[in-house]
């Protein structure tokens, strides 16, 4: 049996840290706008989350749209067969990245939060890169 690579390593923890977000951001909009709310069918218009809340639920979507490029980065460079340093580094950015991207959205740090996002963008190609390499 081989050893599991770095970037599937990568991708399991980000599909970990993909779930934690979506629990996070449930959580919070669940004290916004109470649990009845959470156990309604939510058929009904709600006004947008607030603060934390929102900065939270906005960076599990930002999540959803980033981690489908990097899922097929991996499936990518592990189909070749073109595993190395630099899909494993560019993998490892990615995940790195977007694990402090969520307190630094939750915390409103804005500037810091971009920079953070176009570094785990950055891992993503780095990724697809490394099949070329």
């Amino acid at each position: 049996m081989t050893a599991i690579t770095i970037e599937l390593q990568m991708l399991v923890a980000s599909v970990i840290l993909g779930l934690f977000q979506i629990l996070l951001a449930a959580h919070f909009a669940t004290l916004q706008r109470g649990l009845k709310w959470n156990l309604s069918s939510r058929d009904q218009d709600v006004p947008p989350l607030k603060g934390a809340a929102g900065r939270i639920h906005r960076a599990a979507e930002n999540f959803k749209e980033t981690f489908p490029f990097f899922l097929a980065a991996v499936v990518i460079v592990q189909f070749l067969g073109k595993n190395n340093s630099t899909s494993a580094l560019g993998a490892q950015i990615y995940f790195f990245a977007r694990l402090i991207y969520v307190p630094i959205y939750a915390f409103n740090i804005t500037l810091v939060r971009s920079a953070i996002w176009l570094i785990a963008t950055c891992g993503i190609v780095i990724t697809v890169l490394g099949a070329f390499v």
